[in-house]
């Protein structure tokens, strides 16, 4: 990652070469104890500096890997940016980007008065998405062969209805006009049916042949979780064939939709679903979540912060935030 002499050191993704006035780019990811994923991550955000046209770029975790998203913001501070736009690498609107990164980020303008930022809606669904899923099936199979072939498409899965709604929606966008017998979503925690459970569903539709789609950017605990789940069903079920794609990865199509988000971010052109969110409505089962209190995850390589300070629903604040730039 560029290393522009401002004390940034290895884990820095900042690239500072235009105005301190210029926005940056603050890429925000979940953390993993993968290191191979951790990798992944910051390679990426080397690949978005060199394509960024300039725009100082940074990136980091809300938890569980380094570096936090209290350095990046630091670095970025630091180099005289006190305007940012932040894009939640995430694929859905779940927990972390509705409430985590938002507080996380409320906090970072307590560290840094006159910090100034934009918050970007996540990643999916998005047609470049689609795109990379579709190829990454193309590797394990032939196009010419799709009609007998269920895809069971696994993301992490999540406490949020709405998360887990989302992913149903991009099992049928992927479904459509593809040419497969059929796409069925699954989860590998939090949410029902489970890769097993998905699989057995997959089976009991007719599918002979099923492609295990894993909805992951980079490598870690969870998607390797996914391939040994699917493994493990595929051993007690010789007579259906089971492969797996690889993952969304590190890929040019990726860097085009972050600095689609970013730009969206500044411009105000936000277009985050609140019609279904548990902080907004009260849907069955989830009522004690509206407007219940945000706080950012203790990230454990975070300086300590205020006591006591809580940031309520994070998709207000990213209507909100969505100005401040």
């Amino acid at each position: 990652m560029t290393d522009t002499g401002t004390g940034s050191d290895a884990d820095s993704g900042v690239v500072t070469n235009t105005s301190p006035s210029a926005p940056a780019l603050l890429i925000v990811g979940h953390g993993t104890r993968s290191a191979a994923g951790v990798a992944q991550f910051q390679a990426f955000v080397e690949r978005v500096g060199e394509r960024a046209g300039g725009t100082p770029v940074d990136g980091g975790f809300i938890e569980l890997s380094r570096p936090p998203v209290a350095d990046a913001v630091a670095r970025l501070v630091e180099a005289g940016h006190t305007r940012l736009a932040a894009v939640p690498l995430t694929l859905v609107a779940a927990g972390h980007a509705k409430g985590d990164i938002p507080g996380a980020l409320a906090r970072e303008r307590i560290r840094h008065p006159g910090l100034h930022y934009a918050y970007g809606r996540p990643l999916g669904p998005h047609p470049t998405l689609l795109t990379a899923l579709d190829e990454r099936i193309d590797t394990v199979c032939p196009r010419d062969e799709r009609a007998e072939v269920t895809v069971l498409l696994v993301s992490r899965g999540s406490t949020d209805p709405d998360a887990n709604a989302e992913i149903a929606k991009v099992a049928r966008l992927l479904w459509e006009g593809r040419g497969f017998a059929g796409v069925e979503p699954a989860f590998i925690s939090l949410a029902e049916p489970s890769v097993p459970a998905g699989l057995e569903r997959c089976r009991r539709l007719g599918a002979s042949r099923i492609v295990v789609a894993p909805y992951f950017l980079f490598a870690g605990v969870l998607p390797d979780r996914v391939v040994a789940q699917a493994a493990g069903w595929a051993a007690d079920h010789p007579d259906i064939d089971v492969r797996c794609t690889g993952l969304l990865g590190d890929c040019e199509g990726l860097v085009d939709l972050v600095l689609e988000r970013f730009t969206e971010a500044l411009a105000g052109d936000i277009r985050m679903n609140c019609d279904t969110c548990l902080y907004r409505v009260a849907l069955p089962g989830f009522e004690h979540r509206v407007a219940a209190p945000q706080a950012p995850h203790d990230h454990p390589d975070d300086p300590a912060h205020p006591h006591g300070h809580q940031h309520h629903h994070g998709h207000g604040h990213h209507r909100h935030a969505s100005r401040t730039a």
